[in-house]
């Protein structure tokens, strides 16, 4: 293994006991420092060499004595800059911060998008960020989807960082919202409980698959109802990737105004004309989803006591609330 031109080059050759092995798992199993996701990513973009020739398949079967090259350039660090940024800071101490995010702000800079996030705002309020999450993340112990609003806990210290994971991987942190969808649930109150995964037909959006995705479980109960939508309380069990939003697209009732999982049309069928233009109503006063991250319940690692946080409603949720129930 060696540098040329900042270029990283593996070498390797197959043992005889090694044929057969997917071509994947095999690479991925000599260079830990790289994930599946990378690997696989360098086999699509003719990265991987076997006796000199790219191969792009990762199912490819091994032969003994068989060459093996990998080579890349490694991405260039983005250079995070601090930005002056208002944030809803709604507590901070030594050891934490819990912050409010607004509609449109993405939390954590990645390639294409370095400005103009959470963490860039963060690094102007203060520059003692735990490191753990990377130069692109400091701090940064969960996340929101970018039009979600609500709660976040952000870490100053990477003993703090380590305890919130802790108790996020054991599900010791609370964290309930409150959401706008389509439809009536079949009862007040119940649990979703379906694995999510990539998407099969759309490697942008997750979905819920059957073999191969992830345990996933969303407790809700049905705060109000005013055809064709519901207001709903949601507690996370787990914290997957856009879980909310896909469990109840699942099970029939997307959000309101979610552009990716079916939230901006609704059935009209045969629903009387005033659910229709209620409903028509909602959509044309929200531009996104209308989910909200609105209570968040932890154990501080420092303080040693259980503290609870709370977010209103953002005003473009709350005025498609509003209308909602007062024209009934």
């Amino acid at each position: 293994m060696g540098d040329m031109d900042e270029q990283k080059i593996f070498s390797f050759i197959v043992d005889e006991e090694e044929s057969g092995e997917r071509l994947d798992s095999w690479l991925a199993a000599r260079i830990p420092e790289l994930s599946r996701s990378r690997i696989q990513k360098a086999l699509k973009d003719g990265e991987v060499l076997i006796g000199g020739l790219p191969v792009g398949k990762p199912s490819r079967r091994l032969r003994g004595g068989e060459s093996v090259e990998l080579r890349f350039s490694p991405p260039k660090p983005v250079e995070v800059l601090a930005e002056d940024i208002p944030l809803d800071i709604i507590y901070e101490d030594s050891g934490l911060l819990v912050v409010n995010k607004a509609a449109g702000m993405v939390v954590h800079p990645a390639p294409g998008n370095e400005t103009g996030t959470m963490v860039n705002a963060l690094l102007a309020h203060c520059d003692d960020l735990s490191g753990i999450g990377g130069f692109l993340r400091p701090g940064i112990v969960h996340r929101l989807d970018a039009q979600t609003t609500g709660l976040l806990v952000v870490a100053k210290s990477d003993e703090v960082h380590i305890a919130l994971s802790r108790q996020l991987m054991e599900r010791a942190v609370t964290r309930i919202y409150k959401a706008l969808v389509w439809g009536t649930m079949p009862e007040g109150e119940g649990e979703i409980d379906a694995p999510i995964g990539r998407s099969k037909s759309d490697r942008k959006k997750m979905a819920v698959i059957r073999e191969g995705g992830r345990d996933a479980v969303t407790y809700y109960s049905v705060i109000d109802t005013f055809p064709p939508l519901q207001y709903i309380r949601l507690k996370l069990g787990t914290g997957r990737t856009h879980q909310i939003r896909v469990h109840l697209t699942h099970i029939g009732h997307p959000v309101l105004g979610d552009p990716e999982y079916g939230g901006r049309k609704f059935r009209k069928g045969n629903l009387p004309k005033e659910e229709i233009d209620r409903g028509a109503k909602a959509l044309s006063l929200i531009g996104r989803q209308a989910l909200h991250a609105g209570e968040l319940l932890f154990f501080h690692p420092l303080l040693k006591k259980e503290m609870t946080f709370e977010a209103p409603l953002p005003d473009d949720f709350r005025v498609v609330l509003e209308t909602c129930t007062g024209d009934r």
